[in-house]
């Protein structure tokens, strides 16, 4: 991440920032756990292909050189998304930030821009308090929303972030923000458990209802559904679908790490038209409207939760200069708490109930 928000810059091909995300998170994993085990060599690598989506692009935009997106350079003033992970032995880290382009301490970015990148940073630290133990997920969805209202943002309607396990970054617990009816009906309430790590996705728009669409953008990124079973009929789908298993497994891959793109767009569409292979398609806000993301992975434990990957490289308040500010006592309150209980602070709470005790 470190080197991606460094590179993005003035004058940055898109595409570039995409093959520079993977090949390092395939650099960084290849120089770790090489010794063999009882089971053999440890799977590691991409756990989510990196994305590099620019102002009102949702998420997902990893083009191919063939694309004529892949021309796409950044400019001054650009809203920057940088999402991407990686796995050891099917344990998965994800992380997304957001950048705009060109801005400083001393030139900090101002307007709707500002406005997005702040509220979507101020929500995800909120998000971060309410992931404990004994929380319900709508929580989540119902703190996200009041902090966005303070910059007059919107929650990207109906994303999801999901409970993580090995192999698996998509599972069956989630949280919904800024749901619509039907999907506030199939998005079930649940309750954080101890030992969960989830990766939070917080996507927010500068606009005031938060609805998103897809557009004209081929999709790039796919992933195997995990309990779907289907035989491939044509030979190309049935070798194109194997050599995705071989290099990416249960996660997400880009079609550039195959080795035929054409074939692999010919194969691929028949296991996603029988639910063998999702795709990520790439959704867009309306024009002239601004999309700010921070995904974090992160760990439930008993004393509060554990972030797994860093805070945001690029970020600092300085960097974004807004009118609106968090006034609400009990939101401040709520940002200013550790996200763990110290071990003094602990052992002080026990020896405050024990005095409790005695006194009765």
């Amino acid at each position: 991440m470190q080197k991606l928000v460094a590179a993005a810059v003035e004058g940055k091909k898109v595409f570039d920032l995409v093959v520079e995300g993977d090949q390092a998170i395939e650099a960084a994993a290849a120089s770790v756990y090489n010794k063999k085990t009882k089971t053999g060599t440890v799977a590691k690598g991409i756990a989510f292909p990196t994305c590099i989506s620019v102002n009102n692009v949702v998420a997902h935009f990893a083009p191919l050189m063939s694309d004529p997106q892949s021309e796409q350079v950044l400019a001054k003033g650009d809203v920057v998304k940088i999402h991407l992970g990686a796995h050891i032995d099917g344990f998965a880290a994800t992380s997304a930030e957001t950048l705009i382009v060109g801005a400083t301490e001393d030139d900090p970015a101002t307007g709707r821009a500002a406005d997005v990148v702040k509220a979507a940073w101020t929500a995800a630290e909120a998000a971060m308090r309410y992931l404990k133990v004994g929380e319900k997920n709508y929580s989540v969805t119902e703190i996200v929303d009041k902090f966005t209202t303070i910059w007059d943002c919107k929650p990207v309607e109906n994303m999801l972030s999901c409970q993580y396990s090995q192999n698996v970054i998509d599972g069956k617990k989630n949280i919904i923000l800024n749901p619509g009816e039907q999907q506030r009906r199939d998005v079930a309430s649940v309750t954080f458990a101890e030992g969960e790590v989830w990766g939070i996705d917080i996507l927010v728009v500068s606009s005031a209802d938060g609805k998103s669409r897809a557009e004209n953008s081929r999709s790039t990124i796919y992933q195997r559904v995990s309990d779907v079973n289907y035989q491939l009929k044509m030979k190309t789908s049935r070798a194109v679908f194997s050599e995705a298993q071989k290099k990416s497994g249960a996660f997400p891959f880009n079609i550039r790490c195959l080795d035929d793109e054409k074939k692999a767009r010919m194969g691929l569409l028949e296991a996603v038209q029988h639910g063998l292979v999702r795709e990520y398609p790439v959704q867009y806000t309306a024009p002239g409207t601004l999309v700010a993301a921070f995904h974090f992975t992160i760990a439930l434990l008993a004393n509060g939760p554990s972030l797994i990957t860093q805070p945001p490289v690029w970020y600092k308040p300085e960097k974004v200069k807004t009118d609106k500010e968090v006034e609400d006592e009990t939101l401040k309150e709520l940002l200013e708490r550790p996200l763990r209980e110290s071990k003094k602070a602990k052992k002080a709470k026990k020896k405050a109930a024990a005095e409790e005790d005695e006194e009765e």
